[in-house]
């Protein structure tokens, strides 16, 4: 059987808000909290927040890495980037936040990973695939650079083989006449399936499939269809993620930001297929303790469920 891990943040109202949290689910529908509904991990370093993270396991030595956005809304916003998304998204930090673990319940302590480079701007929401082609991990993310004087951002990637050493950064998809952001990518069959948030044209959520883990990319038409996600509200949902349940459906998860507080969270949806792209909005069938933010699912197995749900989690620092 298989169960999941949800690796998110919460709100970003509050500096407790932009670190790391875990949900756990025995179904990828049901969810609930570790540790209370408290952090797990801390941000010590760089912006001393984190927000939009992702998981994976390594197939060489089965150790967890988490990745994560060097920001903090709380502490920065309103003193080093002065209210300014502009100024994040330039003058922002170029590394990411990282931890690793052999069991799910010890972590590392945060550790700063330089990936941008003197012409990138700030580096985001980075999500992580394997490539069997190169043999080597893809991390990707979002960023602008000096290549257009810092306007749209695109999706840039840098490979690595031991989540120590990673390559420059290299273009991996830029979608013409706008910009685009958080990008999310899967394998299904032999084939590369890449979510985005466009930022017009549509104001939501897009979905791309290529051959390779760099692509080239096309875009399928069928989850823009107005009975999938061409019904979702423009310009209140990003931050996409998915993953494939024991039944072999695929569930989406988009993060609605449309309000103020609570109200934030992910809304789910479901399809038989990546490539039917045939996204079915389905509330009623999951359930959260809270609006999880910006995150990613790690499918687990029982025995690390049930570690991560026995364990005392009452070592974890209450503060920062």
């Amino acid at each position: 059987m298989s169960c999941y891990l949800f690796v998110h943040f919460r709100e970003m109202t509050s500096p407790e808000g932009e670190q790391v949290y875990f949900g756990i689910s025995r179904d990828g529908f049901h969810w609930e909290a570790l540790n209370d509904g408290k952090p797990i991990l801390w941000a010590y370093y760089g912006d001393h927040g984190v927000r939009d993270m992702t998981v994976i396991r390594s197939r060489e030595d089965g150790r967890f890495h988490i990745f994560a956005t060097d920001l903090s809304l709380s502490y920065g916003m309103r003193g080093k980037y002065q209210h300014s998304w502009k100024n994040i998204n330039r003058h922002g930090s170029r590394d990411l936040a990282h931890w690793e673990s052999g069991d799910l319940v010890h972590w590392s302590e945060e550790e700063m990973i330089p990936i941008g480079d003197e012409k990138t701007g700030c580096v985001w929401a980075p999500d992580i695939l394997y490539d069997p082609e190169q043999g080597d991990y893809v991390l990707h993310y979002s960023c602008c650079t000096a290549e257009n004087d810092y306007g749209p951002m695109a999706i840039y990637y840098s490979r690595t083989k031991d989540f120590r050493t990673y390559t420059k950064p290299a273009l991996l998809y830029r979608k013409e006449g706008c910009g685009c952001i958080d990008s999310a990518m899967y394998e299904e069959n032999g084939k590369y399936y890449l979510f985005v948030k466009s930022e017009k044209e549509p104001e939501r959520v897009i979905l791309l499939k290529g051959d390779h883990v760099t692509g080239p990319w096309t875009r399928i038409e069928a989850f823009d269809r107005p009975e999938h996600m061409g019904a979702v509200q423009s310009g209140k949902y990003e931050a996409p993620t998915a993953v494939k349940t024991a039944d072999g459906r695929w569930c989406l998860f988009v993060d609605y930001y449309g309000v103020r507080g609570a109200g934030q969270g992910y809304v789910p949806f479901v399809a038989p297929s990546l490539e039917s792209g045939a996204f079915v909005r389905s509330d009623a069938a999951f359930s959260f303790p809270y609006g999880f933010k910006h995150g990613t699912i790690l499918t687990i197995t029982e025995e690390e469920y049930d570690r991560m749900k026995r364990h005392d989690w009452s070592d974890v620092p209450d503060k920062r």
